[in-house]
């Protein structure tokens, strides 16, 4: 694998009961750089990124992430890794406010996700650098909204500071502009560029407006 590639697969192969669903996939995708999937609905983008993230297990090939054989590992070990994804739909808390959504994704890093029993003022130390992610994707003012009252462009911005708060190498954004209006869709373009900075981005994406301006 070379220096220059942060994931590669080989021969990478998705059958479902015979139906071929991605086909011999060699995939190299640059460290620093924007990359877009693109094809028409069908073509197996979303499956390839299933793979990638181990949400579907191969039928047969080979990922490396970083010159390290993941194929056999599980999400939360690839998560750990520094590969971190998005979805198509909307995946927030829909009835937290905006920081306790992304605080919720700095928590793993105290080691007490599980501590039900810790007061929830523990996690107020958590706040400045919630803070921090919120400024990066233009969301500070909204901190205190409760998630379900934004717009959706906004939710999808706010999916993209809960996946920074992870410190991810690669961030594989699945469709980030889905079902917005043009003027969310030129602040999402924009907040992609933006967060690229010292990472890799993989997005699968059927805008080809935001594939020219940012990949």
């Amino acid at each position: 694998m070379a220096e220059d590639c942060i994931l590669e697969t080989t021969g990478l192969v998705k059958e479902f009961r015979g139906f071929v669903a991605v086909n011999d996939v060699n995939l190299r995708i640059r460290r620093g750089h924007i990359h877009a999937l693109i094809g028409p609905n069908g073509a197996g983008k979303t499956s390839c990124f299933n793979l990638l993230t181990k949400f579907l297990e191969p039928t047969r090939g080979t990922i490396h992430f970083n010159g390290i054989d993941i194929t056999g590992e599980t999400p939360e070990h690839i998560a750990r890794r520094g590969m971190v994804r998005s979805f198509q739909i909307s995946a927030v808390f829909p009835h937290l406010t905006v920081l306790e959504n992304v605080r919720v994704a700095l928590q793993r890093k105290l080691g007490t996700s599980f501590h039900f029993w810790k007061s929830e003022r523990s996690l107020n130390s958590l706040n400045e650098r919630c803070m921090e992610l919120l400024a990066a994707v233009g969301l500070e003012e909204y901190a205190g909204m409760v998630t379900v009252e934004m717009p959706y462009g906004r939710k999808r911005a706010l999916e993209i500071a809960t996946t920074l708060a992870l410190d991810p190498e690669l961030m594989l954004l699945d469709e980030p502009t889905q079902g917005m209006g043009h003027e969310d869709v030129d602040r999402v373009m924009q907040l992609i560029k933006k967060v690229s900075a010292n990472r890799s981005i993989l997005m699968v994406e059927h805008n080809m407006k935001v594939v020219a301006g940012t990949s």
